[in-house]
C-alpha cells in the first residue's frame, strides 16, 4: 500500500483529533478484568485497535463496534486463551494482556511482542514489577510463561518509569486484596485514563497523575462506560504539520494541557497559537528559528513526536539538535529525508543535527514505522513535486483514515493499493 502526495500546497481549515491510541489499547485489555459489559466511546478506527479486539475475541470476549467510534465488550464468557502468535508479534501493545490475564485466568504464555522497529525494548520492567506482586515468570521455547503463584499486595518499585509496565502492574494490582503502592510509576495522560477507567470498574486508586499510585484491589468489578481521551500524539502531529507547511490550521477536539512542554517549545521557536479549552489555532506562521530538544517521559516532549520535530527542523533557520533519549532506532527516517534533499547528520543512534530552511523535493520513500511514516507523509506535503510513500499501512496503525482527513483541509493525497 502506498500514499501518493503532490506537495507544496498551503493547508487551511480545521482538523479534528481522534481518541488516543495509547489510551484505548490498555483500556480494551482491562475490560478482561470484569464480567460485566463495558462501553467505550471515542475509540479510533485504527488497525492496532482492530488487532486488540481480535485478541480479545480469541479469549472468548463478546466485542464489537456498536457505533462509528464506540465499542461494546463483555468478557463474561472469557475462559481460555489461544495465542495468535502472528497477531501478538504484529503490534507491541499485545504485552498489555499480561496483567489482565494473570489477574483473571492465572496464567499466560506469550511470544516476544512485535511492533515498530525503533530500538531495544526489553520487558524487564514488566516482569520485575509483576514478580514483586507474586507472579512467576519463566522463559520457554514459545516465549514467556507467566503464572499467578501467590499474589500479594505490597510495594512495587519500578527501576524505570515504563508506561506499559505501569499499566500492567496497575491492572494486576486492581484484583489483589489489600493496598498496593506503585513507585516511580509513569503518569502520561493515557496512563491516567486507564486509572480512571479502573476506578469506574470499582477500584480505588489514589495519586492519579503522579509518580506514586496507591491501589486498593477489589474482588468483583462492575461494568463501566468510558470516553477515551483525545490523542496527544495526533494533536502534536497536526500542530507540527501546520507549522511545517506554513498553514494556519485549527486543531479541534484535543487536550492542550497534555501538550504544555510541546507548545512551550514551539513558542520558543517563534510559533504563535490561540489556545482554547479543546482547540489550538495556529496563527499564520512566520519563519521559525532553530531549536534543541530531547525526548523525555511526560510531561516532557514524547519520543513519538521526535521524528515530527525532525521534519520541522528542515524548515527552520539554522541548525537544530534532536536527541531521542529513549530509543536508539528512531533515526532511520533521516536517510529517507536526506533523499528528499534535507541537510541532516546523524551524530550517533540517539542524536541528529538538521539544518534549514531547506526546500524538499518529491521522491519515492519508505514508511519505516508508524511515527516515521506520518513524519515522512508531512515531508511529502512540504516537498515540491510528487512523493510516494511505500508501506503506508504502517501509518494506519495510529491514524484513522488520514488521507481523507487531510484532503478536507487541502492536501493532494491519494491511497493506492
Amino acid at each position: 500500500m502506498k500514499f501518493v502526495i503532490r506537495g507544496g500546497a498551503t493547508l487551511s481549515g480545521s482538523i479534528g483529533v481522534s481518541g488516543s491510541k495509547n489510551a484505548v489499547l490498555p483500556i480494551l485489555a482491562a475490560t478482561l478484568l470484569t464480567r460485566e459489559t463495558c462501553i467505550l466511546d471515542n475509540v479510533p478506527r485504527i488497525t492496532d485497535v482492530e488487532s486488540m479486539m481480535s485478541l480479545l475475541k480469541n479469549a472468548g470476549c463478546d466485542i464489537r463496534w456498536t457505533g462509528e467510534h464506540q465499542v461494546t465488550t463483555c468478557a463474561g464468557d472469557a475462559s481460555s486463551y489461544q495465542v495468535d502468535r502472528h497477531l501478538i508479534r504484529s503490534f507491541r501493545a499485545s504485552i498489555l494482556l499480561l496483567g489482565p490475564f494473570l489477574s483473571r485466568f492465572g496464567t499466560i504464555t506469550i511470544p516476544e511482542p512485535g511492533g515498530c522497529l525503533i530500538g531495544n525494548r526489553p520487558l524487564d520492567a514488566h516482569f520485575e514489577g509483576l514478580e514483586q506482586l507474586g507472579a512467576a515468570v519463566k522463559k520457554t521455547n514459545e516465549g514467556y510463561r507467566l503464572t499467578r503463584r501467590a499474589l500479594k499486595a505490597g510495594t512495587v518499585v519500578l527501576r524505570e518509569a515504563s508506561v506499559t509496565a505501569t499499566e500492567n502492574i496497575l491492572m494486576l494490582a486492581s484484583g489483589i486484596d489489600g493496598t498496593t503502592r506503585i513507585k516511580n510509576a509513569a503518569y502520561e495522560p493515557h496512563v491516567q485514563d486507564l486509572a480512571l477507567f479502573l476506578t469506574r470498574l470499582g477500584v480505588s486508586i489514589e495519586g492519579i497523575g503522579t509518580s506514586t499510585l496507591t491501589v486498593q484491589g477489589v474482588r468483583e468489578y462492575t461494568g463501566a462506560r468510558h470516553s477515551v481521551i483525545p490523542d496527544t500524539i495526533e494533536a502534536g502531529t497536526f500542530l507540527i504539520m501546520g507549522l511545517a507547511t506554513g498553514s494556519p490550521l485549527t486543531i479541534t477536539g484535543c487536550a492542550p494541557d497534555h501538550l504544555d512542554v510541546v507548545l512551550a517549545t514551539l513558542a520558543s521557536m517563534g510559533a504563535q497559537f490561540d489556545i482554547g479549552k479543546t482547540s489550538i489555532r495556529i496563527k499564520r506562521p512566520t519563519r521559525l528559528k532553530n531549536f534543541k530538544i530531547d525526548t523525555r517521559p511526560y510531561p516532557g516532549i514524547p519520543t513519538d513526536l521526535q521524528s515530527l520535530f525532525g521534519i520541522l527542523a528542515t524548515q527552520c533557520e539554522g541548525t537544530s539538535l534532536i536527541h531521542d533519549t529513549l530509543f536508539e532506532g528512531r533515526m532511520g527516517y533521516i536517510q529517507e529525508l536526506v533523499t528528499m534533499g534535507a541537510k541532516a547528520t546523524v551524530c550517533d543512534p540517539h542524536r541528529v543535527l538538521v539544518s534549514g530552511p531547506t526546500e524538499l523535493a518529491g521522491h519515492t520513500i519508505k514508511s519505516l514505522d508508524l511515527r516515521a511514516g506520518i513524519s515522512l507523509l508531512i515531508a511529502g506535503l512540504i516537498a515540491q513535486g510528487t512523493t510516494v510513500i511505500n508501506d503506508a499501512q504502517l501509518i494506519d496503525r495510529g491514524y484513522e483514515r488520514i488521507e481523507e482527513r487531510l484532503k478536507k483541509i487541502g492536501a493532494d493525497i491519494i491511497r493506492e493499493q
